[in-house]
């Protein structure tokens, strides 16, 4: 299936590790020119040029999502450099679970904050784009409680939530807006991989709770992103899409 996708262009926060740097890849293999931007600026300078062999316009800078006017320079700047913007993934979080204000804090500047400053930058190209689709990276913490039911999950639930409202609100003009919930996923380098090493029986316990057996790869969840960020996904738009292996129990109506 054509996604419709090639020549578009995408802006993503947190695109050079795990599921940030498959969404990354897979927007260049459907011929999306891409924008990145992490904190590394020897990771964003590897990862551009890895996106760039792909045969796509690369872009990408050290950032930090939690500096608010930094990020909206970025966002801002690859507008101009690209011509326009018809895509915007925000994927970072500070993966915070601690009780004490600081993880607070950051999870709010970095995963609610980060989003709102990004998609705000972005907004007058995506209202100028035809084809504009928002996609904000929640987590099955942000539907169901778990042990990260503290900043972490809290601040997920409320990106779902900021998701649906501007579903709404920006449907008249034609920019569509969906959330994408993974469930665990497992990558080299990621919080799960650390998880194993340093705390095996949490790490045991997680993969009993999924039916599957295992924890998602970070490619199956760029695949769902890309799709919904698509002219293929015309007509979704407000929902919250749940990618976990059926780990969470809940139904939503």
């Amino acid at each position: 299936m054509d996604l419709g996708l090639s020549g578009k262009r995408a802006l993503i926060t947190g695109g050079t590790k795990g599921i940030g740097r498959a969404v990354a890849e897979q927007f260049a293999a459907e011929g999306t020119d891409v924008a990145i931007c992490a904190r590394n600026a020897g990771e964003v300078a590897e990862t551009v040029a890895a996106l760039s062999a792909l045969g796509v316009r690369a872009t990408g800078r050290a950032v930090d999502v939690a500096d608010g006017p930094a990020l909206t320079a970025w966002v801002r700047d690859v507008t101009t450099e690209f011509g326009g913007l018809d895509i915007v993934v925000s994927n970072v979080s500070a993966l915070a679970i601690g009780q004490d204000e600081a993880s607070w804090r950051a999870e709010f500047e970095t995963d609610m904050m980060g989003t709102v400053h990004a998609v705000d930058a972005a907004m007058p190209a995506l209202e100028a784009s035809g084809a504009a689709a928002i996609v904000v990276i929640s987590s099955v913490s942000g539907r169901e409680v778990d042990f990260a039911a503290g900043p972490y999950g809290v601040f997920k639930a409320a990106l779902i939530h900021y998701a649906k409202g501007l579903s709404f609100q920006l449907a008249p003009k034609g920019i569509r807006v969906n959330a994408l919930s993974p469930g665990n996923t497992y990558f080299p380098g990621g919080v799960w991989e650390k998880i194993e090493h340093g705390n095996p029986e949490l790490y045991r316990q997680a993969l009993a709770l999924n039916p599957t057996g295992r924890m998602g790869k970070p490619e199956e969840m760029a695949r769902a992103v890309v799709f919904l960020a698509s002219p293929a996904a015309s007509f979704i738009t407000g929902t919250n899409l749940v990618v976990d292996g059926a780990l969470t129990r809940g139904v939503q109506f």
